[in-house]
């Protein structure tokens, strides 16, 4: 059995019945009493976020899941088809299970899945993607203020702000975990 020690950002653990998944976590030493951990944790199945707090050495169960390479192909209405890489077998993982991660999936796409047994608990997206801008307000030379930017939509329905100089047809790399627009892509 692991203890606080254990945690870390993605883990699994099983707590309360529930299968959570750990969002952030942070080790606290204050100068007066006891440690503990303070964490965020997802709750797989309903995907509400939840805020908890461990002493230190508190035993936690942390479940063993299992990640599988898969390849993004298209949505099939209520469910999204992921096809392994080395068999190519198809997948159909409802919605609910994908999550935000809806806002930077493109066919061709390659990502993570991680299963508990046959079940689907999460999608591991690579931490930048390249997408291409679809709708935004023309750029005006001169219009160069600091920090000033734009709303931008791009080709999964995904709505950010950009700067200024982004026109539609440009390809952007995206920050998968924060959703932040990172630099133009240079392909």
């Amino acid at each position: 059995m692991a203890n606080t020690s254990d945690i870390r950002n993605g883990a699994v653990m099983l707590h309360k019945n529930k299968r959570m998944k750990v969002v952030e976590f942070q080790h606290v030493k204050p100068g007066k009493g006891n440690a503990f951990v303070r964490t965020k944790l997802k709750d797989i199945q309903t995907g509400k976020i939840i805020d908890e707090t461990f002493n230190a050495g508190h035993k936690i169960q942390i479940i063993r899941v299992e990640s599988k390479a898969m390849q993004f192909l298209y949505v099939d209405g209520e469910s999204y088809i992921f096809m392994d890489n080395e068999n190519f077998e198809q997948l159909n993982v409802p919605n609910s299970s994908v999550g935000d991660g809806k806002n930077y999936l493109i066919a061709g796409v390659n990502v993570d899945l991680l299963f508990d047994g046959s079940e689907v608990l999460d999608i591991r997206l690579p931490s930048h993607i390249t997408l291409e801008v679809t709708e935004t307000e023309p750029g005006f030379k001169g219009n160069t203020a600091t920090g000033a930017s734009k709303p931008a939509t791009l080709e999964t329905g995904y709505v950010l702000n950009v700067p200024l100089f982004i026109n539609e047809g440009d390809k952007l790399r995206i920050d998968t975990r924060t959703g932040d627009y990172v630099e133009r892509s240079k392909d």
